[in-house]
């Protein structure tokens, strides 16, 4: 089963990182915030990808490409272009295979998933799709097992979100008894961007619209379901959350990093 990446934003809230590349490539750690949303998909097996490339894509295309010259010493003869590895550094190359398509520098993302449609092959009945720029300790497997077993187009994952005001607590008299910095919202969900479809889907899907459209018509014809997920998650929508990731893993506690 492939799983599409939308990566063409631009990512106007990151402005300090975007300005020069594109979202996905935000490293945290030493490594885009891409590669971690993959080691997680293939931590479950699942390593095949299509990236839905737009905003700098070229940036993306060349870290794939020079994967094992970026990680590796190498020599390079310059006149004949052969290259020779030397010993491997710490990482080592990981087992994606990748599609990368130039879905257009500023289509919304529904046109972006339409735009790759004739990848998904015949024999992939279903599909998955998710956002360059969200990290989880979600299981996969379990998500997919959970949309085949209610059988309908689409299934989203339900996460919590995270306000992103301090929420100030009061007792019936109106006192305050305590300010909670920017809290976890129990009782509420959004789309934590980790989602399976059945090539049904397309159809639900228009040029010229966000996602979230074609969402809204199979909640309209009950075909969508929500797989729960309490554990981890955090978008990467600003310059603080940038911060926030990369202190997580420099920890060595990051809750995504799923993978040995």
């Amino acid at each position: 089963m492939k799983t599409i990446i939308l990566s063409g934003g631009i990512g106007y809230r990151l402005k300090e990182e975007t300005e020069f590349k594109p979202k996905p490539m935000v490293a945290i750690g030493n490594k885009p915030i891409l590669w971690h949303i993959m080691k997680i998909y293939a931590s479950y097996g699942f390593n095949e990808f299509i990236i839905a490339l737009g905003y700098k894509g070229e940036y993306i295309k060349d870290y794939f490409l020079n994967q094992q010259y970026f990680l590796h010493d190498f020599t390079i003869h310059t006149k004949t272009g052969k290259k020779k590895i030397h010993k491997p550094g710490p990482d080592g190359i990981d087992d994606f295979i990748i599609t990368f398509v130039d879905t257009g520098l500023e289509t919304l993302p529904g046109e972006r998933i339409l735009r790759v449609k004739e990848y998904i092959l015949e024999n992939d009945d279903l599909f998955m799709v998710t956002y360059g720029d969200g990290v989880s300790d979600i299981n996969i497997a379990n998500l997919v097992a959970f949309h085949k077993a209610q059988g309908r187009i689409g299934t989203i994952t339900g996460v919590h979100p995270r306000t992103k005001y301090g929420m100030v607590r009061v007792d019936k008299q109106l006192r305050v008894t305590r300010f909670v910095e920017k809290p976890v919202l129990k009782n509420d969900w959004v789309n934590g961007g980790f989602m399976v479809f059945d090539k049904r889907f397309f159809s639900y899907l228009r040029h010229g619209e966000m996602e979230h459209e074609a969402i809204k018509r199979l909640i309209r014809d009950r075909q969508l379901s929500l797989y729960i997920h309490e554990g981890f998650w955090h978008a990467m929508d600003t310059y603080v959350d940038v911060q926030n990731l990369n202190a997580l893993w420099e920890s060595g506690n990051a809750p995504w990093k799923i993978w040995k």
